[in-house]
């Protein structure tokens, strides 16, 4: 009996359930959907996680069952298609190996060929996903799973989800100021645990949704529930089965509603508004908060039971300021997002620029560096972004070589008593200052130049090229 699966049929001209589906439905427990139409099926496919297998009709009208099979692997490469195709037909089987399929189904079928295709299938589908999933970690530019960071504390972060996601139970607790990427972070543990991929992730943003609608959302009703409920409705919890359900912003949840979260906590069930019948569902819970709830426990605006049973795995994401190292990539990023709307030449940002940023606090975290790449990109009429060039509140930022090469001393720099022109050039003097503290550096190291780029807190390839930009070699 297969179980766990999701499978869309597509026939044309069916006014009722075809042979094929009768037999599934009687023979699997898998979850059967029909579509008439390849535009109908390609919105099924294109919807994450919702579909396991295709088994199409290869002479859709025009033999449109060949693009709905091309179509749908490029919607969807996780999906993997079946052909049904006439019997001792070579041409179709050579056809449909050309649009992308591997499996295929002659008419007229036996029913136990149907369960053999059908499962060979989902063993091919499981070592697919595997695949993407390590290629999703391999891409250059969308890091882990498009969680950008190479810094340690975003390696550690990294370590903790893989070994969250060897295991399909276990509730998560993620714990971060605003803008950190929880949500990321929420759909990365769900992609990459295999046995919940394949289903569903359903959001909800408790802050957002009134305490009276809240309730409806997450459990769904049965027609004539309530005033206005015209027909019935599926809840979150039931769409997240076998899935993840993300609960963002989870200290915003009122008393009420925690407590019945807390049942389904308990339980594994629970019943939609208006119903006497309960549902059991199998969801692993991650929930997000930029609140301390530990805090909140004490306060006595959430409850303890409930904070003990969504933090079976407490994760705490780190804000900007604490990897700031990582920031470079994350420019980088953003600018492969960015530049493609952009009519002007590609943007790019200078070396002064990236380290102005490196020394700002960054409240808005991820998100604010995000937003200042695309106005950026969006305002800068140049093709690079000098640290002139940033919005105020960047450029006030003290550089990083200024906080660390010198902390209790004063500038050496020298001002004549009747300063000219040129002895008031502002970058005249932060150049020659600089020069002074690469020499401080280097003579306090003793030109170990891997120890001066440590003291004076940047990297030693940028102390490099400055040392030969000014002709600091002591051969010079």
């Amino acid at each position: 009996m297969l179980k766990n699966v999701s499978l869309l049929v597509v026939e044309p001209g069916e006014t009722s359930e075809s042979k094929m589906i009768r037999f599934l439905k009687s023979s699997t427990e898998a979850e059967i959907y029909h579509a008439k139409k390849p535009t109908e099926a390609l919105e099924f496919i294109s919807e994450p996680n919702k579909i396991t297998l295709l088994i199409t009709d290869l002479f859709l009208p025009e033999k449109k069952g060949l693009e709905l099979i091309q179509k749908g692997i490029g919607a969807n490469p996780a999906v993997v298609p079946i052909a049904i195709i006439p019997g001792g037909d070579r041409t179709c089987i050579i056809e449909a190996l050309q649009a992308g399929t591997c499996y295929y189904i002659q008419t007229p079928y036996y029913e136990q060929e149907i369960l053999e295709v059908v499962k060979n299938a989902l063993e091919h589908q499981r070592l697919l996903q595997i695949s993407l999933q390590r290629n999703l970690r391999l891409r250059k530019h969308d890091g882990f799973l498009g969680i950008i960071g190479e810094s340690s504390p975003m390696k550690k972060l990294f370590k903790t989800m893989e070994q969250i996601s060897a295991s399909n139970y276990g509730n998560v607790l993620l714990w971060g100021e605003s803008g950190t990427g929880k949500e990321l972070v929420a759909r990365a543990i769900h992609d990459l645990t295999p046995e919940r991929n394949r289903y569903s992730f359903v959001p909800v943003n408790c802050a957002a949704i009134p305490e009276e609608l809240l309730e409806s959302e997450l459990f769904g009703y049965e027609k004539g529930a309530f005033t206005g409920a015209n027909r019935a409705k599926k809840g979150r919890l039931q769409h997240a089965d076998h899935g993840t359900l993300f609960l963002d912003e989870i200290g915003d949840m009122k008393p009420g509603m925690q407590a019945k979260l807390l049942r389904v906590l308990q339980e594994h069930a629970f019943e939609p508004i208006g119903s006497v019948h309960t549902i059991e569902v199998d969801i692993r819970v991650i929930a997000a908060s930029n609140q301390n709830l530990k805090e909140a426990v004490k306060n006595g605006t959430f409850r303890e039971d409930l904070y003990y049973r969504l933090s079976v795995v407490p994760i705490n994401l780190p804000p900007l300021r604490k990897r700031t190292e990582d920031i470079p990539q994350l420019i980088e990023k953003f600018l492969l997002m960015y530049n493609r709307g952009r009519r002007n030449a590609p943007l790019g940002f200078t070396d002064r620029a990236t380290e102005r940023l490196k020394a700002y606090d960054w409240p808005g975290n991820v998100r604010e560096l995000q937003n200042l790449v695309q106005r950026m990109c969006i305002l800068h009429s140049e093709d690079t972004v000098d640290a002139d060039a940033l919005p105020k509140k960047f450029r006030s930022a003290e550089e990083p070589a200024a906080e660390t090469a010198n902390p209790g001393g004063k500038p050496d720099v020298k001002i004549e008593n009747n300063p000219g022109e040129q002895a008031m050039d502002f970058h005249a003097m932060t150049s020659e200052y600089e020069a002074q503290l690469i020499l401080k550096a280097l003579s306090a190291t003793g030109w170990n130049k891997k120890e001066a780029a440590r003291l004076l807190n940047m990297k030693r390839t940028t102390l490099l090229e400055k040392i030969k930009k000014k002709k600091l070699d002591r051969e010079n």
